[in-house]
This record gives structure tokens, sequence and C-alpha cells, in this order.
């Protein structure tokens, strides 16, 4: 017998008490929870099933459960509980633009000698995402420290194998050994910023600050890059532009775009920063000449991983991690970053940065 159940036996009294009692201990729930009787109508409910289930229908009680919830495996449910007293755990999914889903518990419950069934549904929608992001990061991060680890053991079997003994390839293998070793390093360093920076237990120390001067910081950095692409670099950013940001996560996020910027640029290409304002946000822009990005992967292009050419991101470089870090600190920040892109013509990320906090 359920907790409700043996409550309301426990009270001898006979005019009714129970429908009130039981309103008043729904609305402290955070599930939501519907109550039906014998001819399947809906005897009570709670704001939380208000919410979930009522959409233009108005109020729920005195209509049919098949009427509010259209799902064959929940209406057995019900209805094994209220012929037969059966408890039932279910999921449950409800279609829509925003699609829910459900661990409904049913199980018999008498009110006022009125025979029927409780449902209480937990709404686990987030939860299964949280899931689903978690297993999508733990097998990107498996592929991606596999890939180089791979690496690593096959040249280090090969000189183990008599291949140290060879001055003309040793060296080589080495080479190769230590690329994958930094490769994996980046990864590591890059997982452990952005779980640092998501928890938002970072310090930002935000004042008034140069920008001109940053951006020629960073093409310094990677000029030998840029160079090796051809790649032009182009600061348009006047002098006198300042915003408001922490000096280093502001050269981190300058540093991410414009590096991408450089790898995924056509060679004898550009890159183009620049500096407008827009009421009270500056926008920071980065804009390259390379093939640009399809819409379908712009939608999903700061996610953790996400790359839009597999193969080609690993030939050039780079944890799949850099863009989901400048969303990240752009929000820290109070702005936002954002990407326009047209393919064969290239691509702008730019940064919005409020001008004061």
């Amino acid at each position: 017998m359920s907790f409700l159940n043996t409550w309301f036996a426990s009270k001898e009294i006979d005019e009714k008490p129970s429908r009130p009692i039981l309103g008043k201990i729904l609305e402290t729930l955070r599930e939501g929870v519907l109550v039906v009787r014998q001819d399947t109508r809906i005897l009570a409910s709670n704001a939380a099933a208000y919410n979930a289930f009522a959409r233009r229908n108005g109020a729920l009680e005195e209509k049919r459960l098949s009427e509010v919830i259209r799902d064959f495996s929940l209406h057995e449910a019900f209805r094994r509980a209220l012929q037969s007293g059966e408890t039932s755990d279910i999921e449950l999914e409800i279609p829509g633009i925003e699609k829910r889903k459900y661990d409904v518990h049913i199980a018999p419950i008498q009110l006022d000698n009125i025979n029927g069934a409780i449902g209480f549904f937990h709404d686990i929608t987030q939860i299964e995402h949280l899931e689903k992001v978690r297993q999508e990061f733990l097998s990107n991060i498996s592929h991606e420290l596999r890939t180089p680890l791979t690496s690593i053991m096959a040249f280090v079997e090969t000189l183990e194998d008599g291949a140290i003994e060879d001055k003309e390839n040793n060296q080589r293998f080495l080479s190769v050994i230590r690329k994958n070793a930094q490769r994996m390093h980046h990864l590591i360093d890059d997982i452990l910023e952005l779980s640092t920076i998501e928890t938002g237990k970072i310090n930002l120390e935000l004042k008034q600050t140069n920008l001109a001067a940053h951006v020629e910081e960073v093409f310094t950095n990677l000029s030998t890059k840029a160079n090796d692409r051809r790649i032009k670099l182009i600061n348009e950013v006047p002098d006198d532009v300042r915003v408001f940001a922490d000096v280093v996560r502001l050269e981190q996020m300058l540093t991410n775009l414009i590096d991408n910027a450089i790898k995924f640029n056509r060679a004898k290409g550009s890159v183009t920063v620049s500096c407008t304002e827009n009421g009270t946000k500056d926008i920071i822009s980065v804009a390259d000449t390379g093939e640009g990005i399809s819409g379908e992967h712009q939608t999903r292009i700061f996610e953790r991983f996400y790359r839009t050419d597999r193969a080609r991101s690993r030939e050039i470089g780079g944890t799949g991690l850099g863009l989901a870090i400048v969303k990240h600190l752009a929000r820290l920040h109070g702005g936002e970053v954002s990407v326009a892109s047209t393919l064969t013509k290239g691509t702008i990320f730019s940064i919005e940065l409020p001008k004061t906090l």
C-alpha cells in the first residue's frame, strides 16, 4: 500500500477530506501528478502536470486521459492499476517542438471510497541530454586520444624492432612520436581549460585595454604558421580602440579564432581583424578567405570536438575545443560569439563584448 493510501486509511473521517488534502500535497511536488478514476477521467492534477500537459486544453480535471496524453503504454499502465491494482514504471516520450521524456510511476489509490490510479511524471529530458553529451564526450575523447597513441605505439615498436639503429630514419620516427605526444598534451590541456571555464571558477580581471596591440601580439605569435601557408595577416583595428576585457582571456580568444582562420584558409589568402561598435557593445571580427562553412555546420560549430571536416582537421592539427573555449570565455565576459559564412567566399567570427559591466 502506498504512503498516501496508508495515510488516508488512518483518517476516520467521513466528510471527504481526501481531495483538498491531496491537492495541497500534490502542489508541493516538483513532479507532474495525475490522479485518474475508473472511467479514465482525470480526477486531480498539480501545477507541474498542468504546465507539462495542458497546452491549450485548459484545465485537466474531468478530461479523459487519452485527450491529454496519447500513449498506449501509459494508458495500459493506468488500466492495470485501475482494474488489477498493479503498480507500473514506464518511460514516456512526449513529441513536439521540445521533445520531453519522463519516468512515470503509476500505482492504485483510493480516495473517498473512489478507486483510482495516480501517476508521477518525473521529467528526465535534461538528464537524458546530459547523458548523451557525456557519452559523446567520452566517445570523442577516446577517439582523439587513440589516434596519436596508436601512432606513438607503432613507431615505438618499430624502433624496438631495430629501427633505432637506422640513422637515416630513427630521428624522423622520434619526431613523429614527439609530434603526437604534443598533440595529446595539447588536447588534455584544452580539456582541463574548458572544464575550468565551464564551471565558472576563473576570475576575470576586466579593464579597458588596447585591442590593436593585442591583435599585433597574436599576429606575431602566429606569423610563422601564416608565412608557411602564405596567409596575409591584416590588422584593421584603429590604434585608439580600447575594449573592456580580461587581457589574458582576450588574447586566448583572439589566438583561437586567428589560428583557425589561418589553418582553414586557402593558400595566399588573408585574415583580417576589425572592430566596430553596436550601442553598448564592441564587436571584434576575425574574417578569413577560406572555403566557408555550410549552414548545417554553423549551428554546431561551437560544440566540443565538432568538426566540419574531420580528416582535414586531423591533418592540420588542433583539438576541436578552441571554438568551445571562445564561446564560454565570451559568455563569462557577458558577451557572445557568432559566425557568419558564405561558401567559397570565407567566414567571419565575431565576439561581442559589453563596453562595461
